[in-house]
């Protein structure tokens, strides 16, 4: 298990986030590109937010903890996503989108983005929304355990995000003081554990927040809380299959990277 410790950036108009994958310390894990955690209670740190941007040939996962991020794309989408909501973008071929975080009248704005690849024959696919508000998100009560569940199964219930092709697994889970939990990672998926909160066993290891644990292959995970601690499980099937980034484009080639940035200038990028 390696143990990942985030990393500030500012991205967007000037937004402050922990950045914990696309680091020098942890570039890929396949299939995820990118994971960020953000969330102040200074609205200076994220109200400038993100303004109109281009993504091709990914999908980008938005997970709110507080407070609400205002969203509309080329497509004429628009929407706001709340207090543990989610969205599943799939850029596919192209879109142009906006999020802006808005400050909260108590509490703090708090989430996490998280990016993930598509696999060679879908980065040109059309692109689609999975918006899913937080009473549909359910949630399974054990050992001391509340899991809710986004995506993929946990104690024979399933998230309500489906048809995605890296299979994820994408798990909020509060564990209490003295409690306990335990999932097998699916063989041959990557897998992390982001904790946000608290402190205790991880797999035997100590560890407290806030970091980012790479889990092994077909690992047994087996969490106990040495106080109130809440993390985020993910797991995915990796896409063995090269990478060509830059900025908000992930492709497999630097010429279709090189078609990605004429198609914006032409204007031709949205298809």
């Amino acid at each position: 298990m390696d143990i990942i410790e985030p990393v500030y950036v500012r991205e967007g108009a000037g937004v402050l986030l922990r950045r914990s994958i696309a680091t020098s310390r942890l570039n890929y894990l396949d299939p995820f590109l990118l994971f960020d955690h953000f969330g102040s209670d200074d609205p200076r740190d994220y109200l400038a937010g993100f303004p109109l941007h281009p993504h091709r040939g990914i999908e980008t996962v938005t997970y709110m903890l507080g407070g609400k991020i205002n969203h509309k794309d080329s497509l004429g989408n628009q929407g706001t996503i709340g207090k543990r909501d989610v969205q599943w973008m799939t850029s596919g071929s192209g879109i142009m989108h906006e999020e802006m975080p808005q400050k909260p009248k108590r509490g703090k704005m708090e989430g996490f983005q998280l990016w993930v690849n598509l696999p060679a024959r879908l980065k040109m696919t059309d692109p689609r929304y999975q918006e899913v508000k937080a009473d549909d998100i359910p949630e399974v009560k054990v050992n001391g355990a509340r899991v809710k569940v986004i995506a993929g199964e946990y104690q024979g219930v399933k998230g309500p995000v489906k048809e995605i092709y890296a299979d994820p697994e994408y798990l909020d889970v509060f564990l209490s003081s003295g409690g306990e939990f335990k999932q097998f990672i699916t063989p041959g998926h990557n897998a992390f554990i982001y904790l946000y909160e608290g402190s205790g066993l991880v797999s035997g290891a100590e560890v407290s927040s806030t970091c980012l644990l790479v889990l092994g292959d077909g690992d047994y995970l087996e969490v106990n809380g040495k106080e109130d601690m809440r993390f985020l499980l993910v797991s995915g099937k990796p896409l063995n299959e090269p990478i060509a980034r830059h900025g908000p484009f992930v492709m497999n080639t630097r010429e279709e990277i090189r078609e990605a940035l004429e198609d914006l200038r032409k204007g031709t990028f949205v298809k």
